[in-house]
């Protein structure tokens, strides 16, 4: 597939929709089935506790019915769009938002990914949150997070995606501080909610600057009047959607909070991870395609950040030890891939949802494996204290070989026909931008390999370095492995199966799948294959030679880059000191000012009139002789104040 990219492109026309009609006239009931399966679990109280989880599972498998016939009612359609238009949301003097639905491909391909991955996710959670006592609550947050992610890529306008965008926000703030007695867990919540509020201040800015500027946040009405506005407007709105995305993808400068998301359950870090939370920056600039393609300006940013984003997360996984936190890593890196296709623009915004898909698979794969073997070795999360696990999960130990081979990009694994075409796009930049672009994604690929292989060796490979209270790991029950070999099938088979007909698809979509002014590439596509091949081929034998053997059981001493990647290349380290430490410094002279000056002058003042009335009682004593002096007192002073008068001396 020849891959035509890079080029701002002219905004596109206006966008029409068909109106909802027949079976897609219920497309609501996407949304609304995990929404109420979520408010009964959540308000029955324990009264479900004995049945709630299979309603959870229950709902999310309806939903990915409905949404794989909603797929194929809409295939049949001409222009393969349908819009909803529920009731009138807002009505506020000019501003009129509907509740409004908007089935098209791009809306279509995340229904399935959502509730087709996330069916297989709440299948496992059953097994692995079965003896938790907050089982029933787990799942209806479980539901509220799929609900709120349905209505995300579904609104046909931007507060409709913003709603649901907040809602994704809360539920991952439920979800990651479930377990919320541990510390860590509370924290964890605590830095993703404050963490995406910036990113989702930005979007909300860029929202109200479409309103100013266009007077509506209707999709096709918005990207129908991109054209009108000015180069700095875009470039600015651009930017502010891009910062909303950042936050909810946990790219650079806001990825710190997606590693420690890792403290919920593992059924939780594999929903946020393949399915739901970090697809959302990606779908925002996809759906954003109009407004991101007129400014070139705007596109060299995506990229930038993509580019520099995958690389972080490939630098900071390689010397991680919690089997989690490397894959958290991992999907940093990888969602860098997908904002380095987004910003290239043209046919690469299909391939960046073609890797944004097959990514689902696998991730969801190795983040469902990473629990099968914290089941079998009391929840170890340290690769340190596996090895030789191959031996006694044989099945997690298949399913997650897999994942491991697709997210490196070996052929003929999903990872491969998803991920190679976007550094081939890369490297058709115009000018030295391809080399500097190209360059980072072939070294990322290379790193990638790397840090995964070394999980994959520590983990399953090697001699023993368990714990001493684990005596024999085990394998996981059939509730738990069944999705495994599921998502194992569409870790080896979905990118190739994808590469091909979801680009085509996604044409019907504004300005996604088609094709851009070309650029003659730096090197040709065979050179780039060899390449990529190369380097993964060299990164993952490089990490078999080195920890083939396994590796020592606790900290080593290590050079300047090994102790940044530990401490996340000081990037926390940042934060506390430009962002942090000035908050908390600035929240406690603000208390200070307001105890003892704003409160202090109230009070003062309340003193005062409580200290004077009080000394000026002790004059009401209720004795006629003192009343008799002071009438005599005042009257003296009168006396005296006429004569100085008459004296000339007050004159």
């Amino acid at each position: 597939m020849e891959i035509l990219a890079n080029a701002p492109v002219e905004p596109v026309g206006t966008v029409t929709y068909a109106p909802a009609d027949g079976l897609l006239g219920s497309v609501w009931l996407l949304v609304a089935i995990p929404l109420v399966s979520a408010a009964i679990l959540l308000l029955l109280g324990r009264r479900a506790d004995r049945w709630g989880h299979w309603l959870g599972v229950a709902s999310i498998g309806v939903a990915f019915v409905l949404g794989l016939t909603y797929f194929l009612q809409l295939r049949g359609l001409e222009n393969r769009s349908v819009e909803l238009s529920l009731w009138e949301f807002i009505a506020v003097g000019d501003l009129r938002v509907d509740f409004g639905l908007l089935f098209d491909p791009l809306a279509a391909v995340f229904v399935l990914l959502i509730t087709g991955v996330g069916f297989l996710i709440h299948l496992y959670a059953v097994e692995y949150m079965a003896h938790d006592a907050g089982r029933r609550r787990f799942f209806g947050y479980f539901n509220l997070f799929v609900a709120a992610m349905l209505l995300l890529v579904l609104g046909n306008n931007y507060v409709m995606l913003y709603f649901g965008w907040e809602g994704v926000g809360l539920a991952s703030y439920l979800l990651i501080s479930f377990w919320y007695e541990r510390p860590s867990a509370a924290t964890a919540g605590k830095k993703a909610f404050l963490m995406n509020r910036v990113g989702d201040a930005g979007l909300a800015i860029g929202i109200f600057i479409m309103f100013a500027t266009l007077g509506t946040t209707q999709y096709d009405e918005v990207f129908s009047g991109v054209g009108a506005l000015t180069s700095t407007t875009v470039l600015l709105l651009g930017l502010l959607l891009l910062l909303g995305a950042t936050g909810k993808s946990g790219q650079f400068p806001l990825q710190a909070w997606l590693p420690d998301a890792m403290e919920g359950p593992t059924p939780v870090s594999a929903l946020i991870h393949a399915a739901t939370m970090v697809t959302a920056g990606v779908y925002l600039i996809a759906r954003s395609n109009p407004i991101f393609s007129a400014n070139s300006t705007l596109q060299l940013v995506v990229v930038s950040v993509g580019a520099l984003t995958l690389l972080i997360g490939c630098v900071i996984g390689a010397a991680k030890d919690d089997i989690k936190r490397v894959l958290a890593w991992s999907t940093v890196s990888q969602i860098g891939y997908m904002f380095l296709g987004v910003g290239l623009g043209g046919a690469a915004y299909a391939l960046a949802i073609v890797h944004l898909l097959a990514h689902g698979f696998f991730k969801a794969n190795m983040f469902l494996g990473a629990g099968s073997v914290m089941h079998g070795m009391k929840d170890q999360v340290d690769i340190r204290r596996f090895g030789g696990l191959s031996k006694y999960m044989k099945i997690t130990w298949l399913t997650f070989m897999t994942g491991w081979l697709a997210i490196i990009g070996l052929p003929p694994f999903s990872g491969f026909f998803s991920k190679e075409p976007i550094i081939v796009a890369a490297f058709e930049r115009e000018g030295w931008t391809a080399w500097l672009f190209g360059t980072a994604a072939l070294l990322g690929a290379g790193l990638t390999a790397f840090y995964m292989t070394r999980l994959f060796v520590l983990t399953f490979h090697g001699p023993a370095r368990w714990t001493e209270d684990i005596d024999h790991p085990h394998e996981s029950p059939k509730l738990m492995t069944i999705p495994l070999v599921l998502l194992a099938v569409g870790s080896v088979a979905a990118g190739a199966l994808m590469a091909g007909p979801v680009p085509s698809w996604l044409e019907a979509t504004a300005g996604l799948g088609g094709q851009t002014e070309a650029h003659e590439a730096v090197l040709s596509h065979l050179a780039i294959t060899i390449l990529s091949i190369l380097v993964t081929v060299v990164g993952a034998g490089l990490a078999w030679f080195l920890f083939r053997a396994g590796t020592a059981t606790e900290p080593q001493p290590a050079g300047v880059l090994v102790t940044a990647a530990r401490k996340n290349l000081y990037t926390d380290a940042v934060n506390e000191a430009v962002f942090e430490k000035p908050g908390i410094f600035l929240t406690r002279a603000l208390v200070y000012l307001d105890n003892r000056g704003i409160d202090g002058l109230v009070n003062g003042l309340a003193a005062g009139v409580g200290g004077g009335s009080g000394r000026l009682r002790r004059l009401q004593t209720g004795f006629v002789r003192s009343y008799a002096t002071s009438i005599l007192a005042g009257a003296l002073l009168v006396v005296a104040a006429f004569l100085a008068v008459e004296a000339g001396w007050l004159a």
